[in-house]
């Protein structure tokens, strides 16, 4: 597809969602890493310096895109949360069922989570201080909102609760490298049958560790 160059604030709003449309697509294809601003060029019909003149970088738009898969994330774990657990049940249970739900709903999300594990080590370089700015100042929104989840059906973690979080969307994203790993390590664990405890699936020790974390939480 080819473009006009656009001259509305409408116009120029559309051509921004379709960049960005277009490299969410490029990602159900490819991880994070593969994601290349010639390739998203030639696939949105735009040359490389006219998609710069929409963002400043390759890594500013996966930082977008990653602000709104957060946001539309902490919406439908909302719902799953009403679901799953159950707010009369005691405390150790509820943290539990909490971290099992929030755990699960995110190794659904596999854009979400190789977003995240790319945040700190990718997307937040090359980029200016006003991008990071604005994404942090969402992302600070979205740790308030989900730490109010889980004061909700954990009030007992109390002023822990956006430490808990925090912590969680870290461990997702180191875990989500960890539970990926190369051929060269598969082919080790193989050979091995010992380090095979070191191969992890993300969903079972993304639960474990955040219901850890809810656990010590509600100690402290």
């Amino acid at each position: 597809m080819t473009f006009q160059r656009a001259r509305s604030a409408e116009q120029r709003e559309a051509r921004r969602r379709t960049i960005l449309d277009t490299a969410l697509a490029m990602l159900d294809e490819m991880p994070v890493a593969d994601v290349s601003l010639n390739e998203l060029s030639r696939r949105v019909g735009l040359a490389k310096s006219n998609v710069l003149r929409y963002f400043e970088s390759r890594e500013a738009v996966l930082l977008e895109l990653l602000q709104v898969a957060l946001r539309d994330w902490l919406a439908e774990v909302a719902d799953e949360l009403a679901a799953g657990v159950d707010r009369d049940a005691p405390a150790r249970l509820r943290g539990d069922a909490f971290a099992a739900v929030v755990a699960q709903s995110l190794a659904r999300r596999t854009v979400l989570c190789d977003l995240i594990g790319a945040q700190a080590g990718v997307l937040e370089h090359n980029v200016s201080v006003d991008v990071v700015v604005r994404f942090k100042q969402s992302a600070l929104a979205g740790l308030e909102s989900m730490a109010d989840l889980l004061r909700s059906y954990v009030p007992e973690v109390g002023e822990e609760a956006a430490s808990v979080c925090l912590t969680a969307m870290i461990l997702t994203g180191g875990l989500w490298t960890h539970c990926r790993p190369s051929p060269s390590a598969l082919a080790a664990y193989e050979a091995d049958p010992a380090l095979r405890a070191l191969h992890l699936e993300l969903a079972p020790a993304l639960q474990h560790g955040l219901a850890t974390l809810i656990s010590g939480a509600m100690a402290r």
